[in-house]
């Protein structure tokens, strides 16, 4: 009876710390020239439950943040966004008009190469997990 108990109570902790499991699909980064000290990389999360994307991070560059572009006064402007939302079983893009921006890169990017993106999630509950995929490099125009 002692081991009943026993196990019934770990099986509840387990499930009380479960993380949102994501997954990231389509990711790339846009080829650079040489002297550009900036570009784009795109993906498609989905999470199994509510949750959000906090950070990103690269070793490419000083800094990745997530964008999104809006038409002000028949200007494109990118502002940076602290957070988006990555709700239950919905695939959300990072393919235009959000996007991650890799500021101060190390070196230019070059098709064939390959770059590791860091994506710092945070669940319902507030933990929060990393999820890495590495992003091909496109050639510029594409």
């Amino acid at each position: 009876m002692r081991m009943r108990s026993l196990l019934f109570v770990s099986i509840g902790l387990a499930a009380q710390g479960t993380l949102a499991a994501v997954t990231v699909t389509d990711a790339w980064v846009r080829g650079t020239v040489p002297g550009q000290g900036a570009t784009g990389a795109y993906a498609t999360l989905r999470s199994t439950e509510d949750a959000k994307i906090v950070a990103v991070s690269t070793p490419a560059a000083k800094r990745a943040e997530i964008h999104r572009s809006d038409m002000e006064g028949g200007v494109m402007r990118m502002r940076p966004v602290p957070v988006v939302a990555l709700p239950a079983n919905r695939a959300v893009a990072l393919d235009g008009e959000r996007h991650v921006m890799l500021l101060d890169l190390e070196h230019p990017l070059g098709a064939g190469e390959s770059v590791k993106l860091v994506f710092t999630i945070e669940d319902a509950h507030g933990k929060r997990s990393r999820v890495e995929v590495q992003a091909p490099v496109r050639p510029l125009g594409q």
